[in-house]
């Protein structure tokens, strides 16, 4: 089949890729840097001519709120309205857990927004959504430092790696349309500011994580509830311990 993955060049584009390739299809990795731009409409046209599915794992290049609401609903307007010129038959996006509990976070908004819109359009299509990734505590951490602290929710915190995130995604891209949503997390579940002290002393870095009620997640405090998975989601193989020491080598 032919693939239209679209930021494919990405993190998590790039491995999708890898993976589909691999069981011998035929995957365009689409994004500005080869001409196709969903945002602009440039190249959509030529990339989904003959596709049979797309992947749409493209990430705004700004989280300013506007900016990353304008991104998702464009793109996905955009992408939709090719997809349907082109009789592609399944439409599969990369959303997030979670997007409907925090509607304080504009990118969680953003994101919703996004959903919306695949679920009204006419295209069969697949939900993935996953916790968040490994890759990204750091980044977490980082955003919630003020100098040598990081304050952190203590609410439970489910992440994934993204190499079972790609996994995933491959297995729900050759599968039929479920025209709903599927959960992904990682197979351990401990608070956040547990994995960010693990994250840090992976790293040996000495900043000092302080677990607080209050802490702010890219604008939203948390529950238990926030960012875990409801019942029955796909858990990922790769365990937290095994991922840094991978990065530690």
């Amino acid at each position: 089949m032919k693939i239209v993955i679209i930021g494919g060049t990405g993190l998590i584009g790039a491995k999708l890729a890898a993976v589909l390739c691999e069981k011998g299809h035929d995957v365009v990795q689409a994004s500005p840097r080869s001409g196709v731009d969903a945002v602009t409409g440039e190249g959509l046209d030529r990339a989904l001519s003959g596709a049979d599915i797309v992947v749409d794992v493209a990430n705004s290049p700004s989280f300013e709120d506007r900016a990353v609401l304008a991104f998702f609903e464009t793109s996905t307007r955009n992408l939709l309205a090719a997809e349907a010129v082109a009789k592609v038959r399944h439409h599969v996006a990369l959303s997030i857990v979670g997007t409907d509990r925090l509607p304080e976070c504009g990118y969680f908004r953003a994101k919703l927004a996004q959903e919306n819109l695949i679920r009204s359009s006419t295209i069969p299509f697949s939900i993935l959504r996953a916790t968040q990734f490994f890759e990204f505590i750091g980044g977490i951490v980082d955003s919630s430092s003020d100098g040598q602290t990081a304050r952190l929710s203590p609410a439970l915190f489910q992440p994934v790696a993204s190499d079972d995130v790609a996994a995933a995604l491959a297995d729900v891209t050759l599968a039929d349309p479920i025209n709903g949503m599927i959960e992904l997390a990682g197979p351990e579940q401990l608070s956040l500011d547990e994995f960010g002290r693990k994250y840090l002393a992976a790293t040996r870095d000495p900043r000092k994580v302080v677990a607080d009620i209050h802490a702010r997640y890219f604008g939203a405090e948390l529950d238990d509830r926030s960012l875990t998975p409801g019942s029955n989601p796909r858990i990922g193989a790769i365990r937290f311990e095994d991922w840094l020491g991978t990065r530690r080598k």
